[in-house]
């Protein structure tokens, strides 16, 4: 139990890294003395690499959420079977 929650820790403060990352991309965009074309471009290919990378981190953590309950299933049918031999 307590290595999951250390994942659970650790996927916290990565997922703080990319938001603080992002945040900080996006008021540089908006500050920076460019063109208002060009800004918007770069707005938008921002915007799409982010949409790229949430959806590559949504994946992982699915993945790891599902692996997560597949485990605690099959221990709980292990469980239930140690105590039916029990009984």
């Amino acid at each position: 139990m307590r290595a999951e929650g250390s994942s659970c820790k650790v996927c916290s403060t990565v997922s703080s890294f990319f938001l603080g990352g992002i945040v900080g991309a996006a008021v540089a965009l908006l500050v920076a003395p460019k063109a208002g074309k060009e800004t918007r471009q770069q707005i938008k290919d921002t915007a799409e690499d982010v949409k790229g990378k949430a959806e590559d981190y949504y994946k992982q953590v699915k993945e790891t959420v599902t692996s997560a309950l597949e485990h605690g299933k099959g221990l709980v049918a292990e469980k239930k079977e140690l105590i039916a031999k029990a009984v």
